[in-house]
């Protein structure tokens, strides 16, 4: 079992192998979090890519979205997308990280999980462009989902985290050098979820 400490802010610190983990679990109050979902689900221009998994093609299961503050792409797993401006509210959930964060955060990616069908497999987030043990920040809002974690090594070393609605967790040190993360499909009924990562590209 790993070991949770707690932090400033009703933020609990959780003490992973070779990496380090951060969880804020009320960093929104619940009625920021419905209004902030709301927003994001009207006025996002979702898009849903293919990608190509041992040499056979699918519609990735979600929809995804990419704003920056600069006008860098990101590409994993044979997608390359090109950043929408930074809109004002994206900003203002940057901002609101900066406050436990002092980390520069220059893109965002937004994932829309429709419903338990929806998911994202196993990987890391360790491409180029983020360069060496990058800093992860994953804002949560709407329906809980698991955040599921195992070390690329010791596959004894597993940890799962429900991602409440308006939720943070950072991922930072070398947690995307030795870990795997992912979010499952579920058969139990469940709405809909949107993430944000932030993330900076160089």
């Amino acid at each position: 079992m790993q070991a949770i400490t707690s932090l400033p802010g009703d933020g609990k610190e959780i003490d992973i192998t070779g990496g380090r983990l951060r969880y804020f679990e009320s960093f929104f109050r619940e009625s920021q979090a419905k209004e902030v979902f709301d927003s994001l689900l009207e006025e996002t221009p979702w898009q849903q890519d293919p990608i190509t998994i041992f040499g056979k093609t699918y519609q990735q299961p979600r929809l995804t979205a990419l704003y920056a503050s600069n006008a860098k792409p990101y590409s994993y797993s044979g997608i390359t997308m090109n950043p929408r401006p930074m809109t004002p509210l994206m900003e203002t959930l940057r901002d609101r990280i900066h406050q436990v964060s002092s980390n520069t955060f220059t893109t965002v990616l937004l994932n829309l999980y429709r419903n338990g069908k929806d998911s994202n497999g196993w990987h890391a987030d360790d491409e180029k462009e983020l360069g060496k043990n990058p800093v992860i920040a994953s804002l949560s809002f709407g329906a809980e989902r698991y955040f599921h974690l195992k070390h690329k090594k010791d596959k004894n070393l597993r940890l799962k985290i429900p991602l409440k609605s308006g939720s943070l967790l950072i991922m930072e040190g070398e947690t995307q050098t030795h870990w795997l993360h992912q979010v499952a499909k579920t058969a139990r009924p469940v709405g809909p979820r949107i993430n944000l990562t932030f993330r900076r590209i160089i």
